[in-house]
């Protein structure tokens, strides 16, 4: 009878404490659906312009000003699409040179010495990937002037966070029998690093540099933009002429690019890892 009454009170606990469970559920829906209809209201309702906007029809009629192409843009299409590539791939490698002191310093099972080398590399990565692209851009065409070495630095800045964060954080969850083997039988730190260290992380730090390298395509596109050349300063110039179909163009020739990225990215990184 005792345990009979034990187990109701039992279940009588576990009902009430679902149903508190529940309750604060709801209100954390509650509050959260109450959060997006503010935020809509204020930055999109209140903050648009509804009247320069206008009717639907002139909505359409702006956007049927883009439908078309400008086929005498196609020859002058070609030289920028190259430059965009060789950005992306130039400021990736130049990433990936960078990323090797920030590797080394950022993971915690290899850092020279943690109170300082190890803060010091992981402020490098936060301060890569918190600024935009665009940002970095618009200090090295300040830094250096306009043109593709802007894009290839800017390019390069902007990839040590993504690499070398994957890569350092592949370095602290590797298997340290292996590192302990060669110590063991008096392995230096370099002979540590190149024969139980790097074989473990080598097939991440490549798929991570081909990643990134597909990723900077996309970046090196619209850094012209801000004069760091390639296909997003075509993009500008068509944008300043009113030259709409040309924009069109431009448009699809980077998505070209994007894709002809994603095919040699998933080309590669099938034939490597």
């Amino acid at each position: 009878m005792a345990s009979a009454q034990a187990t109701a009170e039992q279940v009588e606990r576990i009902l009430a404490a679902r149903s508190k469970n529940r309750l604060f559920r709801s209100l954390f829906y509650v509050i959260v659906l109450a959060l997006v209809v503010w935020s809509v209201n204020t930055t999109i309702v209140e903050d648009t312009d509804w009247k320069r906007m206008g009717s639907v029809s002139s909505v359409l009629e702006s956007v049927a000003e883009f439908i078309g192409f400008d086929f005498g843009l196609f020859p002058n299409l070609l030289e920028p699409a190259i430059e965009t590539i060789m950005v992306a791939t130039l400021g990736t490698l130049l990433g990936v040179v960078i990323c090797v002191p920030a590797i080394w310093f950022g993971a915690l099972n290899i850092t020279p010495f943690m109170p300082i080398t190890y803060p010091v590399a992981r402020l490098m990565m936060t301060l890569s990937r918190s600024i935009h692209e665009i940002v970095w851009a618009l200090f090295f065409v300040a830094a250096v002037g306009l043109g593709a070495l802007a894009g290839v630095l800017a390019i390069a800045v902007r990839s040590v966070g993504f690499i070398a964060k994957l890569s350092a954080e592949a370095i602290e969850d590797l298997d340290h029998r292996p590192v302990e083997a060669i110590r063991a039988v008096g392995g230096n730190e370099f002979q540590v690093f190149i024969y139980a260290i790097l074989p473990q992380v080598l097939p991440t730090m490549i798929g991570v540099i081909i990643f990134e390298w597909e990723i900077n395509i996309r970046r090196s596109s619209i850094l012209g933009l801000v004069g760091a050349g390639g296909l997003g300063l075509v993009f500008f110039r068509q944008l300043n002429t009113f030259n709409y179909p040309g924009v069109t163009t431009v448009i699809v020739a980077i998505l070209i690019l994007i894709l002809f990225g994603e095919i040699v990215s998933h080309l590669v990184r099938k034939a490597i890892i």
